[in-house]
């Protein structure tokens, strides 16, 4: 892991299926997991590493960002995985970008050029 003084590093969220939400984010973003006992799994990706731990998700306000070269081709990934998208492709300053729902109800969204 990359540490970089100031910035996200590690991130967590809850999941009620720990199985399926690795099975997930593997086939949408390549992210590995390590499991540390039934009740937490922790995940590793170029740029941020994190964990799921098991309990049932509530809606926050936090939101989780990703970036992708490939927008389109990323938002078929998550589709295919089980995801489901919340708020289409939309156009801001600096970019366009998407939202989606993992398995478990968490809000996440991913951003492109």
């Amino acid at each position: 892991m990359k540490l970089k003084h100031e910035q996200i590093q590690y991130i967590e969220f809850l999941s009620i299926n720990l199985e399926r939400a690795e099975k997930f984010y593997n086939a949408s973003f390549g992210w590995t997991f390590q499991d540390y006992g039934p009740d937490y799994t922790a995940f590793e990706g170029d740029h941020i590493d994190g964990g799921f731990m098991l309990g049932k998700p509530r809606k926050g306000s936090t939101l989780v960002i990703l970036y992708s070269e490939k927008l389109e081709e990323t938002k078929m990934k998550i589709e295919k995985a089980g995801g489901k998208i919340v708020k289409d492709i939309f156009s801001f300053p600096g970019g366009r970008r998407f939202h989606f729902a993992d398995p478990d109800g968490n809000e996440l969204a991913v951003w492109g050029k």
